[in-house]
């Protein structure tokens, strides 16, 4: 049973009495790498179901950099300490351990979510679909048990946002609600058709995405993507609705390959007509707010309201609550001081 997770570093770090630990962590990546005054170290990411942490190896490096590899879950045994602000792991001892018998529960990240609640959110805006050839098609979806078992387990991304079990579901259901509100706004836009497109716009992620061990890509993930591998699974499903129109197929077709919203992106087209755009605008949206709510999760230990640089955002963020906390609570002497010396 692990008594230390990875959320537990920041707190660890700051209590002198509380820095040595001994745990066991799922190895998302291994580098060697050479030290500046010669010899060689290990850098590497652990993660647990709580995130990831930066780890470091200094000493008698050649005896342990063979015993493990990425997707291993390895018991170390070291301390925690700062750098640059942030927490991060220095190793002293790993040992990899048997898969047998280990459970990946403790160690692949999960939804804060109820996974029951938002299948029946998910559930509740498909029944509001009011084009029966449109529901139809994702009812469909929903009644396969692999699928549905698949989805509901599902990350949205290796990497990038909603990296996490569940949180394919999770981004699916934020987007949805985020379409219903704006198609309130925007009376001339097909709900249905946005609310279908939404549903369907990252499925196949299920297939693009391997997350048993470690979050990675399968093979297939890899030479095809998940918008050809979605083209596939639309054309399988639409396939056992009698009827169903050419003209949606089209579209719901368009949505799928435009929804990354640029060429560099790896959209083949750009959005054409209204619900793509805001399928891929709140798409965007929903993802980016994701990514900062994770990087300010990660470093809650910091001190002041500015992260560290955020590589997907390409830019370092400010978490604006934090920063608002801070200001109200300096004494009203100190911020009259700072408004004098800005003078």
């Amino acid at each position: 049973m692990k008594s230390f997770f990875a959320a537990d570093a920041a707190t660890r770090a700051d209590d002198p009495q509380q820095r040595e630990f001994q745990s066991a962590f799922l190895v998302v990546s291994k580098q060697l790498k050479p030290k500046k005054n010669g010899g060689d170290y290990l850098a590497v990411v652990l993660c647990d179901r709580t995130g990831q942490i930066e780890a470091k190896m200094w000493d008698n490096v050649a005896q342990y950099a063979s015993v493990f590899d990425a997707n291993d879950v390895v018991g170390v045994k070291g301390y925690v300490n700062r750098y640059n602000g942030r927490p991060q792991l220095i190793l002293q001892t790993v040992a990899r351990l048997d898969p047998e018998s280990v459970d990946f529960g403790d160690f692949l990240p999960k939804t804060d979510k109820d996974i029951d609640q938002l299948w029946a959110q998910l559930c509740g805006f498909v029944e509001g679909i009011t084009d029966s050839h449109l529901r139809g098609l994702v009812q469909t979806f929903l009644d396969d048990q692999e699928f549905a078992t698949a989805f509901r387990t599902a990350p949205a991304a290796k990497i990038m946002h909603h990296a996490f079990i569940g949180g394919l579901l999770e981004h699916v259901v934020s987007l949805m609600s985020l379409c219903d509100l704006a198609c309130r706004n925007y009376p001339q836009v097909n709900r249905d058709l946005v609310l279908t497109g939404a549903f369907l716009h990252d499925i196949g992620k299920i297939h693009e995405l391997c997350y048993a061990r470690s979050f990675g890509y399968t093979t297939r993930g890899q030479l095809l993507g998940h918008m050809i591998i979605e083209l596939e699974m639309l054309q399988r499903k639409i396939a056992g609705v009698p009827g169903f129109p050419e003209e949606w197929k089209a579209l719901l077709e368009h949505m799928i390959i435009s929804h990354h919203g640029q060429y560099e992106y790896g959209s083949p087209k750009l959005p054409m007509f209204p619900e793509a755009l805001m399928l891929h605008y709140l798409d965007d949206l929903d993802s980016k707010m994701e990514s900062m709510r994770a990087q300010f999760e990660r470093e809650a230990g910091m001190a002041g309201g500015w992260t560290s640089f955020n590589a997907s955002l390409g830019r370092p963020l400010l978490n604006s609550r934090k920063f608002l906390e801070t200001v109200r609570e300096e004494p009203e002497e100190d911020l009259q001081a700072e408004a004098s010396g800005a003078e």
